[in-house]
């Protein structure tokens, strides 16, 4: 519990010894945020970790070899992100479902195994160095960005192109019916998710000197995917409150060593069991009971 007595009795020398973890704390939001669009458009997307590969590549490379501002080089890298995302949305948005999700979990691997680990360029198995990193000032454009966001998200959300995520979501037979255009909503959210998972990876390779290409795979998706569901897909927050704590979660049961996975499954399961729609799912932060929890006795009232 140290790691809290810090937080609430020293929180400058908290920033101080925790900037890395803060940090990453963003790019989680940041990366969390980028499954939400795809969840709330009803599509089972699971290749936010294999475009945050292409932002944090594409802006180390651009910084070494041409040596872009560090702004350029952010846009640029979330730009081809983006594309990326178009080229592979259109014939991968025919699916649906687990197919969806098995499609774009073959994206990552053919991008991980396939490009960043046999090309030259990108260090291969042996990572990318920056020498630019500076996890220092870092920070800040780390979290100015995650509540730029995610403001912008739940802006999107509350016009015309969320209601139509919503339809499509909900049903997306009714969504055709009602006129909307459903692969083109689909592809719009394919597309920004890419864009934003772009961001989060350019912004996370200018926090570390050295790349790891083994950040960027399946596991990376599975970690993704727990935000959204332990947060609550439902609305914005959702996804970075289970960041938040899912990041955190290892520094608060120290305690725990090498179980620390063994108590954070446990933790993971029982939210899944009384709180299936998430922590910040519907209903606020009351807990449900399950359809298998006994319910108490209803007596009839007394007439005397």
């Amino acid at each position: 519990m140290d790691f809290l007595i810090q937080l609430f009795t020293d929180p400058i020398a908290f920033w101080s010894s925790h900037t890395l973890l803060i940090s990453q704390i963003g790019i989680n939001s940041i990366l969390a945020s980028s499954l939400f669009v795809v969840l709330y458009s009803g599509q089972l997307s699971l290749a936010a970790p294999g475009f945050m590969a292409i932002g944090a590549y594409a802006s180390v490379l651009m910084d070494i070899y041409w040596h872009l501002p560090l702004a350029l080089a952010f846009a640029a890298a979330t730009a081809l992100a983006g594309i990326v995302g178009v080229v592979v949305g259109l014939p991968v948005l025919r699916l649906r479902g687990v197919f969806l999700a098995i499609a774009t979990i073959g994206f990552i691997e053919a991008l991980s195994l396939g490009v960043i680990l046999n090309v030259p360029i990108t260090g291969e198995g042996l990572g990318l160095k920056n020498p630019d990193a500076d996890p220092v000032s870092g920070i800040y454009i780390v979290l100015v960005s995650t509540a730029v966001i995610v403001f912008l998200l739940w802006r999107l959300t509350k016009g015309r192109l969320g209601y139509a995520w919503s339809a499509i979501r909900q049903d997306e037979l009714a969504a055709l019916s009602q006129g909307i255009d459903v692969p083109r909503y689909k592809l719009i959210a394919f597309v920004i998710s890419a864009i934003v998972a772009g961001y989060a990876g350019a912004a996370e390779a200018h926090l570390f000197f050295i790349l790891d290409p083994n950040e960027y795979g399946v596991p990376r998706t599975v970690q993704v995917l727990t935000f959204a569901v332990l947060g609550g897909s439902g609305t914005v927050l959702g996804p970075v409150v289970g960041a938040l704590f899912l990041t955190i979660f290892p520094f608060i049961f120290q305690q725990a060593g090498d179980y620390i996975g063994v108590v954070s499954g446990i933790v993971l399961i029982l939210v899944i069991i009384f709180r299936p729609q998430g922590i910040l799912g519907r209903g606020g932060f009351a807990f449900v009971r399950p359809r298998w929890w006994p319910r108490p006795p209803v007596s009839a009232p007394s007439t005397g």
